[in-house]
């Protein structure tokens, strides 16, 4: 319930509904949710186009303006690389921080924004973002779903050690300095944050919600192992994006590894720039198959269709993001099998309810499978104790509550950080 001032909020940030992974859904139900609590939200945000990497058929074209769920939205036209290499993807992030700034600015006049709100990825768009509050003479509110230079680091999309790398951790360190508030989706993260240079008080955490739960009734996922020819079958399942930095290379290791156990069948559901690659890598495997993403309606059977869920990460990682499917695998009540180390911000929310294996060690990756095979009744313990933290901690209504909380705060304050850096290429 919304106890202060209806808010008018100006959001600028890439992704957004109707993206069904990643940070578009989240961004999409926030906005949302804040809209059927009473503030009003206008949304910069680019065309779809995640997890292909395609644009999305019927929203290709220039500038368009729609209302979805209350929310007033502007889409920006953009350029979507087929192979998202690192420089290809600063070209994808800076041209949609080009292509938002007119309408963000039109916006900002109009509407008179009580607060600016954006995300990163993508980061490169934070200016833009940074700009419209200034010149507002409101809070800018920036929230971190992946901190995508590290990111780039640990996948090989950007050598750590040039100049080019410098400058992005530089630029990375101001945008995060200038925003009067730096929220992020995991403890570790805010450690970040803070070892970043953004004051504690600055800091909050916003993690991303459940958002799909096993199904109840008879269906149980049984539907969709009919279909996939699955039945009888234990079935370990990779459901999400299928990129560079999640190593799911691991997957198809293990599956080799367990050929011999016919009863144990791999599934990979999913989009993404590495799955032709991945495919061609499985290829003539009979215990792995490839399948497209579900449809909203169905992911929560896709979810309680498999018997245990599996969360590749590469070496580094595991404290840059949380990934947001995390949530719901804990919600549908199965086991997880994730390759982080002790210590981690992942291993943390996986205690008592998943098993963690060292990054790329296919051998321990596939015996906990096979160990969790035999073992049903360690797999009903740790799948409860998922549902039962995912409800604790993954909830969608205390996770807006704690927004709209520190929302309020921050515009009942009426003080505006120095800002740390001269941005001034664009102007008004």
């Amino acid at each position: 319930m919304n106890a202060g001032l209806p808010r008018k909020i100006l959001f600028v940030g890439l992704n957004y509904s109707p993206e069904p992974i990643g940070i578009g859904p989240y961004t999409a139900g926030l906005a949302e949710a804040l809209v059927d609590r009473g503030h009003k939200v206008r949304a910069v945000v680019g065309q779809p186009y995640y997890p292909e990497w395609k644009l999305y058929e019927r929203f290709k074209g220039r500038w368009k303006s729609t209302e979805e769920h209350g929310v007033q939205i502007t889409r920006c036209p953009h350029y979507v690389p087929a192979n998202p290499t690192g420089g290809r993807r600063l070209v994808h992030h800076m041209s949609f921080a080009s292509s938002a700034y007119a309408p963000a600015r039109a916006i900002r006049r109009e509407f008179k924004p009580d607060m600016v709100f954006t995300v990163a990825p993508s980061m490169v768009a934070v200016p833009v973002a940074l700009r419209m509050a200034r010149r507002a003479g409101v809070p800018l509110w920036l929230h971190v779903q992946d901190y995508e230079v590290g990111a780039a680091f640990a996948t090989g999309l950007l050598d750590s050690g040039g100049t080019a790398a410098q400058a992005a951790l530089q630029f990375e360190a101001r945008m995060l300095r200038a925003a009067d508030v730096v929220s992020t989706i995991s403890e570790p993260m805010c450690r970040l944050a803070r070892e970043k240079g953004v004051e504690q008080d600055r800091i909050v955490e916003i993690r991303n919600w459940a958002n799909h739960g096993a199904p109840s009734g008879p269906v149980q996922g049984r539907g969709l192992r009919a279909e996939w020819g699955l039945e009888g079958k234990f079935v370990a399942l990779y459901s999400g994006n299928i990129a560079n930095k999640q190593g799911l290379e691991i997957v198809i290791d293990a599956a080799r590894k367990l050929a011999d156990q016919e009863d144990i069948a791999f599934v990979i559901a999913g989009e993404g720039p590495n799955r032709a690659r991945l495919e061609r890598l499985a290829g003539g495997m009979h215990n792995l198959q490839f399948r497209d993403l579900q449809p909203s309606d169905r992911v929560g059977e896709l979810l309680a269709m498999a018997d245990v869920h599996l969360l590749p990460q590469l070496a580094g990682a595991a404290d840059l993001v949380l990934p947001s499917k995390l949530g719901n695998m804990l919600a549908s009540g199965r086991p997880v099998v994730a390759t982080v180390l002790p210590g981690t911000g992942i291993a943390h929310e996986l205690e008592g309810c998943g098993v963690i294996v060292p990054p790329q060690d296919a051998d321990a990756f596939a015996w906990s499978i096979a160990t969790l095979r035999r073992d049903p009744a360690l797999r009903a313990r740790l799948g409860q104790c998922g549902r039962d933290l995912a409800a604790e901690r993954w909830g969608k209504d205390s996770i807006v509550d704690r927004f709209e909380d520190r929302m309020e705060r921050l515009l009942g304050e009426a003080t505006e950080p120095e800002i740390p850096f001269s941005y001034s290429p664009m102007t008004d």
